[in-house]
């Protein structure tokens, strides 16, 4: 019986799950797989699956999917909207919505296993199938190395993935080179002297030296960076206080930092540890800010050649205009830690997952309509049809095109 992929989708969808807590995505992903065929290995990186087939002679293709939710609340009116909630790793508890698209990923992975091993008369070599948990922690490619991924599954000769996006489905958007940012997470704790809300003279407030620090930030980007390179400081967190009427000892800052050149990175980084510290001393602090890097991803980089050779083949699937070079993104992956700890090379590109209307609005102006929500936001919802479609005929024709 083939699978039914509107219906995954909408289970997927409805229940989705935090990271490295996919226990139930990834009991639907072994149990499809296992019914399809493969050989199948659990737990891999904790909740990872992998899906294995040795169909003869050729190369080793592994095609990569992330399965992990966000800790939103959705707020797209589906009827399949998730109202699932769960307790992050911090201990709150938190609603949780696939914000970002990965049962997508899923989805359109297990509809092209199904193709691929139908198929399987057709190419030879080895495909392998890594369904990765916890990409939005940076933090679930490098737990399935590290747990022996490819003691598991031989090393692949090309890594093949996508990440569904706002263009209108029916294209594809795939940059040769560097593609995505290198992103670094980072934690930094402000001191202050905690007292009386009514006697600010007799502590050193935080807040306020906080407020100081995210002012001083803005200009990292607009007056230590060179207008014709890259870089986004975003804070989005600050976290100070119990009550109103209290000076906290201490506030902490949650920052990202998005660059694409190392040399910017360490000149930007460099920019903010010298302000918080200039921001600390002139404002008194009884201890030097702590800095703890939470998470750092590499720039994404698409082999030129294999993904000349990829795109060739995904116009198959969304014609000679399809495929589009989507320019330089300020987002970031972990997929590209598989490829580089094989020593092969990533092609990963983008899938139109948005009304198909939109393109003739985008002809029109020239520029994606503001009123589309992206990514991450709780009204994100791609269209089902033609993106589920259109997202395992890439998988396949890719995979195809790399298997002998």
């Amino acid at each position: 019986m083939a699978l039914d992929i509107a219906s995954i989708y909408k289970d997927l969808h409805a229940n989705p799950e935090l990271s490295f807590q996919e226990t139930r995505t990834a009991g639907t992903v072994a149990e499809t797989l296992t019914s399809l065929g493969y050989t199948v290995h659990t737990g891999v990186g904790r909740t990872g699956v992998v899906g294995y087939l040795d169909n003869g002679d050729g190369p080793t293709a592994l095609l990569r999917a992330d399965m992990d939710g966000l800790p939103v609340e959705e707020q797209t009116g589906l009827p399949y909207a998730s109202t699932a909630r769960a307790v992050d790793r911090e201990g709150k508890d938190v609603p949780v919505m696939h914000a970002c698209g990965h049962d997508v990923h899923v989805t359109c992975l297990l509809g092209a296993a199904e193709r691929l091993i139908e198929t399987r008369s057709e190419w030879s070599g080895k495909l392998i199938l890594c369904f990765q948990p916890a990409e939005e922690l940076g933090e679930g490619a490098l737990a399935m190395l590290e747990d022996g991924l490819y003691d598991l599954v031989p090393k692949p000769d090309v890594v093949l993935g996508q990440h569904v996006a706002p263009l209108p489905a029916g294209f594809i958007g795939l940059r040769p080179g560097d593609a995505m940012a290198a992103s670094d997470s980072l934690n930094i704790t402000l001191y202050g002297v905690g007292g009386h809300g009514s006697r600010p003279e007799a502590a050193v407030d935080p807040v306020l030296l906080a407020a100081a620090v995210v002012m001083r930030l803005q200009g990292v980007v607009s007056r230590e960076v060179s207008a014709i390179d890259s870089a986004v400081v975003t804070v989005g967190q600050i976290h100070a206080g119990t009550k109103n009427n209290i000076i906290a000892d201490r506030a902490t800052l949650g920052l990202s930092i998005r660059t694409y050149d190392p040399a910017v990175r360490e000149r930007v980084l460099a920019a903010i540890e010298r302000i918080v510290g200039a921001e600390a001393a002139a404002s008194g602090s009884p201890a030097d800010p702590e800095f703890v890097f939470e998470q750092s991803l590499p720039v994404t980089h698409n082999d030129p050649e294999a993904s000349a050779r990829t795109a060739a083949a995904l116009r198959t699937v969304v014609g000679e205009r399809g495929v589009l070079d989507p320019g330089l993104i300020t987002g970031s992956e972990d997929v590209s830690h598989l490829a580089t700890a094989a020593g092969a090379p990533l092609v990963f590109w983008f899938l139109g997952g948005a009304e198909p209307s939109l393109a003739a609005r985008i002809a029109e102006t020239g520029k994606m309509p503001d009123d589309v929500p992206s990514n991450h936001s709780p009204f994100y919802a791609p269209v089902m049809e033609p993106t589920l479609t259109l997202g395992v005929d890439a998988m396949v024709v890719a995979a195809r095109e790399w298997l002998a």
